[in-house]
């Protein structure tokens, strides 16, 4: 998972780095249709920008989702640019090829795979983390290109670091991919003519069977749709969203399993909503 240190200072804000936007505004430097060959790439449409993500790997893809559900990353650049010209001096320092094309031999931009931003209290801070599988990681030419991309990020004051497989909990990744599919509820049609002030009632509602309840996720759920006359399905989409939206937290390290009993959290944003436990 991302991690922040302490001794990435944010000096990279007056140089050209500072200038590539932010938010819906940037576009990845590498898209899917630029690598036609790979057969692993995925696009996302994420939440905390509005915009299309290109992944070129599942390893990418569920780091991602991972970023998407934390909260205080507000902000997520993939295939970030590096300045061509300072990494032709880079390379050239430390006695390493510089990446180039196969066709044309020419020296190419090379790029890091992430650089994300988060935020505490009023401050923010962007870190760089590149994504490789560890069986890579022995590849000799790898590691000249990481040292070249390393160098270019400390010169820039900016933390910069390798994620691999073991950083990735596979579970975990695909438990919020899953849940993030359900960040939103207006495309089911349970919900499409229910005012806000209707769904938190319902929201409470649902709360208030879910806590120190001892049937299972899915008893709960289907019983719930029955009371309240909900088309079938609708009880696990309003789950996935609470979790999605962390109004209630379970165990997401494990395979959700709706036919069990599930110890569920109640968080802050749900007390928010009203008095829903005694």
């Amino acid at each position: 998972m991302a991690k922040r240190r302490r001794n990435g200072a944010h000096r990279g804000c007056e140089d050209h780095y500072a200038l590539i936007p932010r938010g819906k505004a940037y576009k990845p430097y590498i898209v899917i249709q630029d690598v036609p060959s790979l057969g692993r790439s995925t696009r996302s449409c994420g939440i905390k920008t509005g915009r299309q993500h290109d992944f070129l790997s599942d390893l990418e893809r569920n780091y991602f989702v991972i970023l998407e559900f934390m909260e205080d990353v507000i902000d997520i650049r993939e295939k970030f640019p590096l300045e061509l010209r300072e990494t032709l001096l880079i390379a050239e320092e430390l006695g390493i090829k510089h990446p180039v094309n196969p066709v044309t031999k020419e020296s190419i931009t090379m790029t890091s795979d992430f650089c994300i931003t988060f935020k505490t209290g009023n401050a923010t801070c962007d870190v760089i983390r590149t994504i490789k599988y560890k069986k890579d990681l022995v590849n000799r030419r790898v590691m000249e290109k990481f040292a070249i991309e390393k160098t270019y990020w400390e010169r820039h004051g900016l933390d910069w670091g390798i994620v691999t497989e073991e950083e990735v909990h596979k579970c975990y990744s695909q438990n919020v991919s899953d849940i993030l599919d359900y960040y939103d509820l207006q495309d089911n049609e349970s919900f499409i003519d229910i005012g806000i002030t209707e769904k938190d009632d319902i929201i409470i509602a649902f709360l208030q069977r879910l806590i120190d309840s001892k049937k299972s996720v899915r008893q709960i759920l289907s019983l719930f749709e029955r009371d309240l006359h909900l088309d079938k399905g609708t009880g696990i989409a309003l789950f996935k969203h609470l979790l999605a939206r962390k109004y209630i937290s379970v165990d997401l390290f494990s395979p959700l399993n709706f036919d069990k009993q599930q110890r569920v959290e109640l968080l802050l944003k749900a007390r928010e909503i009203g008095e829903i436990v005694s």
